[in-house]
């Protein structure tokens, strides 16, 4: 057979698998030759080839005899020519004896389903103060020498930056040391090829795979959070590693000690290493970010016109999400580009009107006082400090009014932000100065005044 046959017989393979089987387990796999009636196939791994073999080996061996080749069986073999046959369905795991994986570079240790952006380099990544202790911690780990702190813990909201570093540290690695064995996968794919190992009882070449590693990478760890055995195997697996002095990098929607259901004992595990706090973006790294991304831009897009402010206007606009703010940027580049017009300020509030709409700013209880302690010329201490003399107090009400109207915060929340004020003081407050817009004009216009200020 051909590679051309072959290349056919894949696509056949495709319209039957679907998308996602076939590009995490047959487009990694290569077709090597038929002899006495066997079919070679090359795989990156054994793993990859043990499971293309129990799950879709039959499929394949019935599409090679519907192209007119004369195929008993199926063979997959690894780059280190450790073979990988098929193995009867009733056969115990226990009767073969494991196998040491091959140890080809980071790019075939990938394990299937895990896959890096190429985008995501530390080239790309855009780096400020919300995000510089992380970067630096990476760009260590990066190096490839010897293990300084483990693990390194990365957490923070999403669309901050976490498997951006995740991808550079692996692509960094690939780069300078090609004989590492590097895993990376999101925690989600951990527990999958758990159970999935449970299920076929192939425990041990799971086991095997995971501790021969050199630098493993967990993306998303919440996500075992509450599953007891699969968190049973990533501790073990963790000790095995951190004994064996191997790198392991994880990240987290939040600190480890704040992720729910997730045992104690791993808890404890991640916080011994560097936990490192991505922060939400300020000004100046959003902005940073975008002028970045319009430089990617000027190929894709030359002669595309982009007016002053707008590039300031996203920035001020979009401020909780990274991958909103560049999926923002793409979409005006884009519509532009199909419509020939220029990027202008107008152009870009009536394009992304729905994704302004639900990215509107969150008034804090910090803003609203200092802008209330200004626009009275006060000082902020004396705003929330304890003086109950009229310049300060009645300032101190149209405060809490406002963050009661303008922030989801509770009154008691209220209360301790304004020098640790009971409730009810809040309460009472609230209630004045809703008595005081009825009578006092000079009130409702203040009030008025402030709140356009602050949606501004």
């Amino acid at each position: 057979m051909t590679q051309e046959q072959w290349g056919q017989l894949r696509k056949n393979l495709l319209g039957t698998v679907g998308k996602n089987n076939y590009a995490n387990w047959i487009e990694p796999i290569e077709f090597s030759d038929i002899k006495d009636g066997v079919a070679v196939f090359t795989v990156p791994t054994s793993f990859l080839g043990n499971y293309v073999s129990q799950n879709f080996g039959e499929l394949i061996l019935h599409q090679l005899t519907n192209a007119g080749e004369n195929v008993r069986r199926l063979q997959f073999q690894v780059a280190a020519n450790d073979t990988v046959r098929p193995r009867p369905a009733a056969k115990p795991m226990a009767a073969e004896a494991p196998r040491a994986p091959s140890r080809p570079g980071i790019q075939d240790e990938l394990l299937p389903g895990a896959p890096l952006d190429a985008r995501f380099t530390f080239d790309t990544f855009v780096v400020g103060k919300p995000n510089e202790l992380a970067h630096a911690a990476a760009r260590r780990v990066a190096e490839g020498g010897p293990v300084t702190f483990n693990p390194l813990f990365l957490y923070g909201g999403v669309g901050l930056g976490k498997t951006h570093l995740m991808h550079a540290i692996a692509h960094e690695l690939q780069s300078r040391r090609p004989d590492l064995n590097v895993v990376y996968l999101s925690a989600e794919q951990f527990m999958y090829r758990f159970v999935q190992a449970l299920r076929d009882r192939r425990m041990m070449d799971f086991k095997q795979l995971f501790r021969a590693v050199d630098v493993l990478m967990v993306d998303d760890v919440q996500f075992i959070a509450g599953k007891d055995s699969t968190q049973e195997e990533f501790f073990h697996t963790f000790n095995a590693l951190v004994d064996g002095n191997k790198q392991i990098i994880i990240s987290g929607d939040r600190a480890p000690g704040e992720i729910k259901d997730l045992e104690d004992r791993i808890k404890s595990r991640l916080q011994c290493g560097l936990v490192v706090d991505l922060h939400p973006t300020d000004y100046e790294l959003r902005l940073g970010i975008l002028q970045s991304k319009v430089e990617q831009f000027r190929d894709q897009y030359p002669g595309l016109v982009l007016t002053d402010g707008v590039l300031e206007f996203l920035a001020h606009r979009i401020s909780t999400n990274v991958r909103v703010l560049e999926g923002a940027l793409t979409r005006l580049f884009a519509f532009a580009s199909l419509v020939g017009c220029e990027i202008t300020l107008d152009m870009t509030q009536d394009c992304l009107a729905d994704i302004l709409r639900a990215s509107e700013r969150k008034i804090t209880i910090e803003e609203i006082q200092r802008q209330v302690a200004e626009h009275y010329n006060i000082r902020l201490s004396d705003l929330v400090g304890p003086k109950r003399v009229r310049t300060f107090a009645r300032p101190r009400q149209v405060a809490m009014y406002l963050c009661k109207q303008l922030t989801s915060r509770s009154l008691p929340e209220i209360g301790r932000r304004f020098g640790g004020r009971d409730h009810t003081t809040v309460m009472h407050g609230v209630k004045r100065i809703e008595e005081l817009k009825v009578q006092d004009g000079q009130i409702a216009e203040d009030i008025e005044m402030l709140r356009r200020t602050l949606e501004a």
